[in-house]
């Protein structure tokens, strides 16, 4: 039974066939499936309609009718007052739009409701790419070349690109690991904290078996868009760059500095435009194209409140990741001793497989738990900016038995 819930855009079809077999203990019944259009009905006649919601197992929900707006037949306002009825909350958050702590308290909330499947999924990713982060440095980055090159009054250009090599060798490694478990843990967490919104639970197998057909492409797109935000900082720089390689240093360099800080701008702009993407490629079985274009419509007249949902996420990951990695980093130096304070500092010096393996094991307890909360937020942040456009509380409410 396909347990993930449909995410279509409005005005597009299920994309999963209804099916009744069993259902999860302690699970509200899912609706009657509409009957089967009749025999020569054609294909755009049995589409939703626009602003409609796929509801768990094909289903097409409809909104309930809206309440009388005021009193009837001059009763009077005491007569027909009626006070507003609290939103319906059948899993982590209320189904309305969201306010900022609501949309990290969800997150959070995730991790406490479904704290098997979230930290099963996110330990065993963390533990595998931290065990490959160790490995690769023990085996080729473990010894630094140190900061004597780039002190040089006027080094030569083969001892700046071997210094520029040193330095970032280890880091490439790292984030590259990095940013393959993120795509790994967005994609199992999304689906669920999607099936958490309902309320409804989901194992660690199911969340892999919606997951897994997206992975390709959400590996794609999330390998795109750091390849863009890149792009775009290095055309800004291109024109300093290009006067500083025919001879005029000082401007150039000048030059470059503008270019890059005004890339930079446009970088950010793209990444918090295209941040939705993800979940959109995940929920609405969208390509990478037509994902980025979801999402730029989503963030469309939000930009601002989105970049500080982000950033404010951004800084609680930091925090977390800071508050487990600092003890760890100061019993990996303990166990170093002097070698790894050097090398912690740039200084040229080789460190032991102990102080490798103490530091990975903080980084697999940091990323354990920083990466459900990252993947959360996006994806709550997602489903908040499709209930302020598209009314999506209404169906997500239909679909979790309310509003019969």
């Amino acid at each position: 039974m396909n347990e993930s819930p449909g995410w279509a855009p409005p005005g597009s079809s299920p994309s999963d066939e209804p099916d009744h077999g069993s259902q999860q203990p302690n699970e509200p019944v899912d609706h009657p499936v509409p009957e089967r259009p009749a025999r020569g009905s054609t294909w755009a006649e049995q589409q939703p309609p626009a602003g409609r919601w796929t509801a768990p197992g094909g289903g097409i929900s409809t909104p309930p009718p809206p309440h009388p707006a005021g009193p009837a037949n001059g009763a009077g306002w005491g007569a027909g007052f009626r006070q507003p009825l609290p939103a319906p909350r059948p899993g982590v958050i209320p189904l309305r739009p969201l306010g900022v702590s609501e949309i990290l308290d969800g997150a959070i909330a995730t991790m406490r409701a479904h704290w098997r499947t979230v930290l099963g999924i996110s330990l065993a990713v963390s533990v595998v790419a931290q065990g490959l982060i160790t490995v690769i440095t023990g085996l080729w980055f473990r010894t630094t070349s140190g900061t004597a090159t780039v002190d040089k009054p006027d080094p030569t250009l083969g001892e700046a690109l071997e210094a520029v090599r040193s330095a970032l060798g280890s880091s490439s490694v790292t984030l590259l690991v990095g940013v393959l478990g993120t795509i790994v843990t967005t994609a199992l967490l999304t689906m669920v904290t999607a099936r958490a919104v309902l309320g409804r639970p989901v194992t660690s197998g199911e969340a892999w078996g919606g997951a897994r057909p997206r992975l390709l492409q959400l590996c794609g797109l999330l390998l795109l868009i750091p390849a863009i935000t890149a792009a775009v900082i290095g055309v800004g720089m291109a024109p300093g760059m290009l006067l500083a390689a025919v001879g005029v240093g000082s401007e150039g360099a000048a030059l470059a500095s503008l270019g890059a800080l005004a890339g930079t701008g446009v970088a950010i702009w793209l990444w918090v435009r295209f941040s939705l993407a993800a979940p959109a490629l995940m929920l609405e079985k969208q390509g990478i194209i037509s994902a980025l274009r979801r999402s730029a419509k989503l963030v469309r007249g939000a930009w601002w409140r989105v970049f500080g949902i982000q950033l404010l996420s951004i800084v609680l990951v930091f925090l977390v990741a800071a508050i487990v990695e600092v003890p760890t980093s100061a019993v990996a130096m303990a166990f170093g001793g002097d070698s790894a304070i050097d090398y912690l500092s740039g200084e040229s010096v080789s460190v032991g497989w102990a102080f490798l393996i103490v530091v990975g094991i903080g980084g697999v307890i940091s990323s354990a738990v920083t990466f459900p909360i990252s993947a959360g937020v996006t994806a709550l942040l997602y489903m908040d900016q499709r209930i302020r456009r598209e009314a999506l509380d209404i169906e997500l409410a239909r679909a979790a038995g309310y509003g019969d």
